[in-house]
């Protein structure tokens, strides 16, 4: 099994998700961060300060990177974890409290953004 494949997942739907690897790492991601690191095109195009409404491939001109990136979703309340579920053998899709939830991380992607 490659290192990416997860031994165990723990997700405590309101705190965090710990993941312990085919290698023995162990990674603890918090929900907010997990939330700000969406995976789904329209977070990652705002993360790269691109308008997600922008249906070119590549910006037309390299544009400024806002200070503040404000992600999709209803802010309102505390963030959660509504539902979660694995897609297939190779990532798992969340659902949000923010009524966001397009975005699967696939177990690769959750190991390349583990927290040190």
């Amino acid at each position: 099994m490659p290192p990416s494949a997860p031994t165990k997942l723990d997700l405590k739907r309101d705190e965090k998700l710990e993941i312990l690897w085919q290698d023995g790492q162990r990674s603890v991601y918090s929900l907010s961060y997990l939330r700000s690191m969406c995976p789904c095109a329209m977070c990652k195009m705002i993360r790269d300060g691109r308008d997600p409404h922008d249906i070119s491939p590549q910006p037309a001109e390299p544009r400024k990177k806002p200070l503040l990136n404000i992600l999709p979703g209803n802010y309102a309340q505390p963030l959660t974890v509504v539902k979660a579920e694995l897609v297939g053998n190779y990532a798992l899709r969340i659902d949000w409290s923010d009524d966001h939830g397009t975005g699967i991380y696939s177990f690769e992607y959750l190991r390349s953004i583990s927290p040190k």
